[in-house]
């Protein structure tokens, strides 16, 4: 029997998978120390295939847990030690922009890739880095949200025009709209900081009548979707965007703000938990880690 642990936070998502696959639940715990320190016991001796289910929003306080639970899984027993990771972190650093500055995704795929056999992810945010086996030393499987980004626009909004605030979203935007039969518009964005954002979009005049739907693969501080909704109301006054994200990592502040530039509605997939994810993914990564997991090492 393959086992499953969620590290703290990721309960919801580990019972969905369990029930998918049918793989049981390993009792992991977690306690910190005064100091901020931790100690993991996995209550639930390991055995043959483990995996590890931890989404990796706010990365730097979940690493060690992380690497811990699969070296303690590897130590006690486990032939193979899996990471689902379905929001996976550090991706959007791929290059050296200015001497001196780490290349995040190598780093953490250097990290992982050694610590683990496989790690099933969802939609990583690739731009110069085109594949996860450029940065990853094991085998990895990224599942699509495209399907079931679809499936709930098809299911909640009438007559969708897909807008993608910038170039990097292209992707996830052709392959919703083709699956929809629906239109597409992709702005252009330019970044002057973390916060500081401008998006041009084309001409919408042909698209009274529709309603745009803002789709992007993260939304963090919401400055890229608030500028692009921004721009669709100038065009397009009567229309109540909404918007789809695949990742959400979006605070309260950025949410009032992101409702405040007209956002009729937000949601996001359950790959990071939270009040907004009504788009459920985990069938789809179920499928993706049992076949993983049934591959030769």
């Amino acid at each position: 029997m393959s086992l499953l642990y969620a590290l703290p936070g990721n309960a919801a998502f580990a019972r969905a998978l369990c029930r998918h696959t049918g793989w049981q639940r390993g009792q992991l715990e977690l306690h910190r120390f005064p100091d901020g320190e931790a100690l993991l016991r996995l209550a639930t001796p390991p055995r043959g295939v483990v995996a590890l289910a931890c989404s990796l929003q706010r990365p730097d306080a979940k690493l060690f847990a992380l690497l811990a639970a699969a070296a303690t899984a590897r130590e006690l027993g486990a032939t193979q030690v899996g990471l689902v990771a379905p929001y996976l972190a550090y991706m959007r650093q791929d290059a050296r922009f200015r001497p001196g500055e780490a290349v995040s995704a190598r780093v953490i795929g250097d990290l992982l890739g050694h610590a683990f056999d496989w790690v099933v992810t969802v939609d990583p945010h690739l731009h110069r880095i085109h594949d996860l086996a450029e940065v990853f030393a094991c085998r990895t499987t990224v599942v699509q949200a495209a399907p079931a980004l679809a499936a709930w626009i098809g299911a909640n909004v009438r007559a969708p025009l897909l807008v993608g605030p910038d170039g990097e979203s292209a992707q996830w935007v052709r392959a919703v709209a083709d699956r929809l039969d629906a239109p597409c518009v992709v702005a252009r964005k330019q970044r002057r900081g973390d916060r500081d954002v401008s998006v041009r979009l084309p001409s919408l005049a042909r698209w009274r009548g529709y309603t745009p739907v803002l789709l992007d693969d993260i939304a963090a501080s919401g400055h890229t979707l608030i500028d692009t909704a921004r721009g669709i109301r100038e065009q397009l006054p009567q229309a109540a965007p909404v918007a789809v994200v695949v990742h959400g990592l979006i605070g309260r502040r950025a949410l009032d703000a992101l409702h405040g530039a007209g956002i009729a509605r937000l949601v996001t997939s359950n790959t990071v938990p939270g009040e907004l994810a009504a788009i459920d993914v985990s069938a789809r990564v179920a499928e993706a880690m049992v076949a993983i997991a049934g591959e030769s090492p």
